[in-house]
């Protein structure tokens, strides 16, 4: 990992999520909810359509700090799940995560995340902790 420092604000990491992206991510957690993959139903329980699991946005955000430190341990990631991220049908969407490092400390680096989908935040207080 190239050495991190407080303030330093992370080159934003853009990762499309489509419907099959939504698939393979069902069959790999077991999460076969039909909000992920039916607008039917997404819609009649008042979602805008089908939505990305929570946990796969989370993914998304754990990858780019990956990126970021080159794959340094993860000691925390943590995240509430604030706004859906609603994934159309035809072309999907961008998911872009965003960071700042807030502390290096004790050997652990503490990231400030920001994740979102066309412009509108959809994790709230997103953050990861890595040992440096």
């Amino acid at each position: 990992m190239s050495a991190l420092e407080a303030g330093t604000v992370l080159e934003p990491q853009t990762y499309p999520v489509t419907r099959a992206h939504l698939v393979r991510y069902a069959g790999a957690s077991g999460d076969f909810n039909p909000i992920h993959w039916s607008d039917r139903v997404a819609t009649s329980v008042g979602l805008p359509g089908v939505i990305a699991h929570g946990m796969f946005t989370q993914a998304l955000a754990a990858r780019a700090v990956a990126t970021w430190t080159d794959g340094a341990d993860v000691v925390e990631l943590g995240c509430k799940f604030t706004n859906p991220v609603v994934v159309p049908d035809d072309e999907g969407v961008e998911v872009v995560v965003g960071g700042t490092v807030k502390k290096v400390e004790d050997g652990l680096v503490t990231i400030a995340l920001e994740v979102t989908c066309g412009g509108q935040k959809v994790l709230g207080m997103p953050k990861a902790v890595v040992r440096a």
